[in-house]
């Protein structure tokens, strides 16, 4: 008695040595390493699409920072009652970051359209 499979319909076609290995670069184009998977995705779908963009990794990492420090500050004024002007300043400072990261990301995703 054999595993029960997810997917039980097994489907095959046969592809030229150039097709093949088109497929394999598209492949590690859309960061995919399993086969089933893509063509699976591309037949269903149409396409794939994968995003590289640094502008959002820097993003998130801005927001992860921003987030910390935010909560330090708070932790902080709960604790003392106090809170100073230059605290307010990095806040501000960490704010204008996101900002400027956020209008970088717009800007690429728009050349993308």
């Amino acid at each position: 008695m054999g595993t029960q499979r997810e997917r039980g319909i097994k489907i095959n076609f046969w592809a030229s040595q150039e097709e093949h290995e088109l497929i394999q670069r598209k492949m590690e184009l859309a960061g995919v390493r399993n086969m089933s998977a893509y063509l699976r995705k591309v037949a269903i779908d149409g396409y794939v699409v994968r995003l590289d963009l640094p502008e959002l990794r820097d993003l998130v990492s801005n927001v992860r920072r921003s987030g910390a420090n935010l909560n330090q500050l708070t932790r902080r004024v709960n604790e003392t009652g106090r809170f100073y002007e230059a605290d307010l300043e990095d806040l501000r400072q960490s704010q204008e970051r996101l900002q400027a990261a956020t209008d970088s990301l717009m800007v690429k995703l728009n050349e993308l359209l």
